[in-house]
């Protein structure tokens, strides 16, 4: 059974971040790209988020008898998709957000503060989209 006041959990988690994202956006790009607290806050914000969303997925798809679309980063936004618990459009965005997540855990290193910035200033609708898709599925 699917543990509804976890999923809100992390939802309200993800909306504190975004918040936080929100907040970095409005610092000039000059600013941000040289100042790597900025870079660094939003590099961990958004990491978090992206965490969050797979925790969702991953609960979801498990607990509907998805055991093996639950257990890699693209299975779950395959799976997500599959199940209609999000469109092929927000399916494909969960993709590369998989594939970011993982530059993030593993090649932390090539992670550039103008990607950053670019990711927060251009894609956090993306979330924000996860989010309503997530609440629409529980209700």
């Amino acid at each position: 059974m699917i543990n509804r006041s976890s999923i809100l959990e992390r939802i309200t988690l993800i909306q504190s971040y975004l918040k936080e994202l929100e907040e970095l956006k409005s610092i000039p790009r000059e600013d941000f790209l040289k100042k790597g607290l900025y870079s660094g806050a939003a590099e961990s914000f958004l990491r978090r988020s992206l965490e969050a969303i797979f925790d969702i997925g991953r609960h979801i798809l498990a607990k509907t008898g998805h055991i093996d679309l639950a257990t890699e980063y693209k299975s779950i936004a395959k799976g997500l998709v599959t199940k209609g618990i999000v469109d092929d459009g927000l399916g494909h965005k969960l993709l590369q957000m998989a594939g970011y997540r993982n530059r993030m855990v593993h090649l932390y290193s090539v992670i550039t503060n103008e990607e950053l910035y670019e990711i927060i200033n251009n894609d956090l609708n993306d979330i924000y989209d996860f989010v309503k898709s997530i609440k629409k599925y529980l209700s």
